[in-house]
């Protein structure tokens, strides 16, 4: 890269970062004189209802997408939404969340035009990815038959997309910390959601799981 070129390219990122703070000053500012205060009551603690466990792609941004403020949502998110038993990282902010926050709904939500998703269906080595996406790609080979009679790559890979969250369900439901919740009487709820990015509506699966027997 010429000289010239990487000017460029750190004049472009600089600019963006000013953006970024500067539109965060004009949020932090407008949000105070709404409600004075507010930040000073947030940084008290906090006490969400609500874990999410979401994908990292950009276009699905949780607080958004529902309208939550800050505080209100307990978010997690990596490629694909992939929630494995044993992922120390996933257990770790499940238990968090379920121990010390109180939480008492845990949302799983995919998304279709999942990047991971179209990976672990496509076959082909993406590197690093691979063993991320293992368990995503066993997902497809247990309801291969089902999933490959569909007519469509869209519909192939939201059948897939919902399978997976169906699958993380599955393996929260048989979390230490979930069970341990349950046995001691706690309200807690495990849903399932699949955010449309070409509607921005959030579909529900309807495989909630609230104990044990579910």
């Amino acid at each position: 890269m010429s000289n010239t070129a990487k000017d460029s390219a750190s004049t472009t990122g600089s600019q963006l970062l000013d953006k970024l703070l500067a539109n965060n000053r004009v949020w932090s500012e407008g949000l105070s004189q709404v409600k004075p205060g507010y930040f000073e009551q947030l940084s008290k603690g906090q006490s969400p209802e609500i874990l999410w466990i979401g994908c990292s792609d950009s276009r699905v941004c949780v607080e958004t997408l529902t309208k939550a403020d800050p505080g209100q949502v307990f978010v997690h998110r990596n490629i694909a939404n992939r929630m494995i038993i044993d992922d120390n990282a996933s257990h770790s902010v499940v238990e968090f969340a379920v121990r010390f926050l109180g939480v008492k709904h845990i949302v799983v939500a995919g998304h279709t035009h999942c990047g991971g998703v179209k990976g672990a269906l496509s076959g082909e080595s993406l590197g690093l990815l691979d063993e991320w996406l293992r368990p995503i790609k066993q997902v497809y080979e247990d309801n291969k038959a089902e999933i490959d009679a569909l007519s469509t790559a869209y519909q192939r890979e939201n059948k897939l997309s919902e399978l997976n969250v169906i699958n993380s369900i599955n393996n929260i439901a048989k979390m230490p910390s979930i069970q341990d919740a349950w046995a001691k009487g706690k309200p807690l709820a495990i849903h399932g959601m699949i955010f449309q990015i070409e509607t921005g509506l959030l579909k529900d699966l309807n495989v909630t799981v609230s104990k044990p027997q579910q």
